[in-house]
């Protein structure tokens, strides 16, 4: 699923036979999973994620949200995104949830 999502192949591309022989051509061993299987296993990481964050806040206070974004001296666009709240002693708490690598072309989409 990471090499899909990484080189911005769409899953419905998978199952095609000249995509599937030319990854075969590099790899003999290789099983390309179905879509059905990418779904369900994007489905299940996003659930342990959601589960993960959930974990990470507190449950009683409410929670503020931001996101962050700076780019590098070498250029990498990064974002990321920090949870907000109180301790019961009013000191602020802060949790960061995610910190990843904005893809270049979804900057360039952006910014139009």
């Amino acid at each position: 699923m990471l090499g899909c999502v990484s080189h911005h192949i769409p899953w419905n591309a998978i199952p095609n036979l000249e995509l599937q022989l030319s990854y075969n051509a590099l790899w003999s061993e290789l099983v390309l999973p179905s879509t059905s299987t990418l779904s369900n296993h994007c489905q299940r990481e996003y659930s342990l994620t959601v589960d993960a964050i959930k974990k990470q806040l507190p449950s009683q206070n409410k929670v503020s949200l931001a996101l962050d974004g700076w780019t590098t001296t070498n250029k990498l666009v990064i974002s990321s995104v920090i949870a907000y709240d109180m301790y019961p002693n009013w000191a602020l708490r802060d949790e960061q949830l995610s910190f990843e690598e904005v893809d270049n072309l979804l900057v360039s989409y952006i910014k139009c």
